[in-house]
């Protein structure tokens, strides 16, 4: 039997939460003064920053 071509939950929490970043990013380029956000303003709005410490606490 063909495995079902409908997406399961699991992944449309993967792509809403996708969405939510691109428009987190579209937003804060919006209030950007320059042509480009800088990396540090993306890690920033993508908050990878916490991320990264949060990992490093862990280990």
């Amino acid at each position: 039997m063909a495995p079902s071509s409908t997406t399961t939950v699991q992944e449309d929490h993967v792509a809403l939460a996708e969405i939510e970043l691109c428009g987190e990013l579209m937003i804060a380029a919006s209030d950007a003064d320059g042509d480009r956000l800088s990396p540090d303003r993306i890690d920033e709005v993508l908050m990878v920053t916490q991320e990264r410490s949060a990992g490093a606490d862990r280990q």
